[in-house]
Parts: structure tokens; sequence; C-alpha cells
């Protein structure tokens, strides 16, 4: 049997202010600000002095795990805003040289196993790129951003066709914010 209503809260932490207006959460604290929508119809979401507090009549499992989903989302909003999210990449050229540069919101591969054409990505706005060779760092207050972003930034040296385990040649994801991964 169902229960008649769940009642759940999250507390925001010092530092932080939350704004939720029409679904959208506006989290602002000293590293920067992040936006998300979260729509739920049968979720009525609020904020509450110093929480944000959920209320679901009849929950089913849908909406209970909304509400957890939402949670995780949130925490990881408060710990982007209170300190930047980061992720690091490296640079591993065996066979060419690789010039890594970026500028204008843009990073471009050059001599990428001797291609003579550059392989460019377009950086999104909200992230952070440095590159001290062998390094790439980015960062950002928006997890979810930093993480597409270096994502794509591996991605672009993807070659799908060869062994990697004899063609190195690439850009690895080698931490992920709050993982290492050697």
């Amino acid at each position: 049997m169902k229960a008649d209503q769940m009642k759940y809260e999250i507390e925001i932490p010092e530092k932080v202010a939350v704004d939720i207006h029409a679904g959208l959460f506006t989290v602002k604290g000293p590293k920067g600000e992040v936006k998300r929508s979260f729509i739920f119809p049968k979720i009525q979401i609020t904020k509450e002095g110093n929480n944000i507090v959920f209320v679901a009549l009849k929950p089913s499992k849908r909406e209970k795990a909304a509400i957890f989903s939402t949670e995780a989302h949130l925490k990881n909003m408060f710990k982007g805003v209170l300190n930047t999210c980061v992720y690091k990449l490296k640079i591993c050229s065996g066979h060419f040289p690789m010039k890594i540069t970026y500028k204008n919101s843009v990073l471009e591969v050059k001599n990428y196993m001797g291609e003579t054409v550059p392989r460019t990505l377009k950086i999104k706005p909200g992230v952070d790129v440095v590159v001290k060779e062998p390094d790439i760092t980015v960062t950002s207050p928006n997890k979810e951003l930093a993480a597409q972003t270096a994502a794509a930034i591996e991605q672009i040296t993807r070659r799908p066709n060869f062994d990697r385990r004899i063609f190195q040649d690439g850009i690895y994801i080698t931490n992920k914010d709050g993982v290492d991964m050697k």
C-alpha cells in the first residue's frame, strides 16, 4: 500500500544561495552559478528557510526515484559552486608530436598521427580549459558541462580501426572530478 504523502528535505550549505522559479533552480556560490530545470508534475518543490522540500502525494517508484535523482543533481550543483569541478587529461604522442592549442573557445589538435588537417573542438561557454603540455585541465562549476567537455576532448583523438595497445597516441582522461584513475 502506498504512503499518503512523502516529504523529503535537503539542507542548503552555507555560502550557497538557491533560487527556485517555475522549476528552474539557480544555485549561486563563491565559485560561480549553475542553472538547471527540474519539472515534475506530481512533485511539489519549495524552499523553506535553509532547506529544499520535496512533497509528493501518494508517491510511486517513479516519483521517489525523481526525488532522489534530483537530490544527487542538487548536491553536485552545491559542490560545483563551492569548489569547481576539475577534470585532467594527458596528451600521449609516441609516433608523431602533437601540438594542442586553445584560443577563442576552440581547442585545436595539430599533427595527430601525421594528419595535415587539424582536428578542432568548440568548447561550450562556462568551461575553462588550460593546456600545459602534456596536461589539459578542464574546470567548471557545472559538473555535467566539465565531464562532457573532457569526454569530447578525449573523443577528438579517437581512431576506431586502430589497435589501442599499439597506437597509444591520443588524449586520455586521467583524473575525473574527485576520482583518481591512475
